[in-house]
């Protein structure tokens, strides 16, 4: 009876063990990102334009099931936009050309299908990111000069570090030989802070919101 009972502990033990396995790889994202504005009517904050870049990073992927996966990692990307708003110290509107970089998080699951072909499955992926602003330029420079009130100012300091958002996304995946898989897919990251830490506290413009959209194209390999 022992004997029974040890083989069946060892065998569950073992059996999570193989069912529990971690992939990791490498992708590459090219985005286009913009800036969710809003703000009260006197001001007119809007989103002008969109800014393409590129992002890339780490992928961790923890499989708790033959098709489900908990999917972390760390990213470095591009994002921002050009906004306008309307200045009343000078009565014209003004556009700004905000770049800013991300270190960021997932934390998400990856619901993957059976195969639909030959080593290939579809993949579905829902959760949020943990993201912090590393480096900031405002029209393309570091440091920006205000015109209406002629003070100058780092742009890193226009937002705040932390951010957080929330992702879905879809993709296929390819086995290409026993450790080694292809992905190609797309994701939406929507972002939920406020991050303007310059209209608020230094022009004193109240309820401006800014907040970050993304698309990326996500292509990567797995080991």
């Amino acid at each position: 009876m022992k004997k029974a009972l040890l083989a069946l502990i060892v065998s569950g033990a073992t059996s999570g063990v193989a069912l529990a396995q971690v992939e990791i790889g490498l992708k590459v994202s090219p985005s286009v990102t913009h800036l969710r504005a809003d703000s009260p009517s006197n001001y007119g904050f809007e989103n002008q334009k969109s800014k393409v870049g590129i992002g890339g990073g780490i992928i961790v992927d923890y499989f708790f099931g033959q098709n489900y996966a908990f999917s972390t990692g760390l990213e470095l990307t591009g994002k921002g936009g050009t906004i306008s708003y309307f200045d009343p110290s000078q009565n014209r509107r003004i556009e700004q050309k905000i770049g800013l970089q991300y270190l960021q998080v997932p934390i998400t699951v990856k619901l993957f299908t059976n195969d639909i072909a030959t080593d290939t499955k579809l993949y579905f992926q829902l959760g949020g990111s943990l993201n912090a602003a590393i480096a900031g330029r405002i029209n393309g420079e570091k440091r920006y000069t205000d015109a209406g009130t002629g003070q100058e100012t780092k742009a890193a300091k226009h937002v705040i570090i932390p951010d957080a958002g929330l992702r879905g996304g879809f993709g296929v995946e390819y086995q290409l030989g026993q450790n080694t898989k292809l992905l190609a897919g797309l994701s939406y990251h929507r972002g939920l802070f406020n991050i303007d830490n310059y209209f608020g506290d230094e022009r004193n413009f109240k309820e401006v919101e800014l907040k970050n959209s993304e698309f990326a194209l996500d292509l990567g390999i797995k080991f």
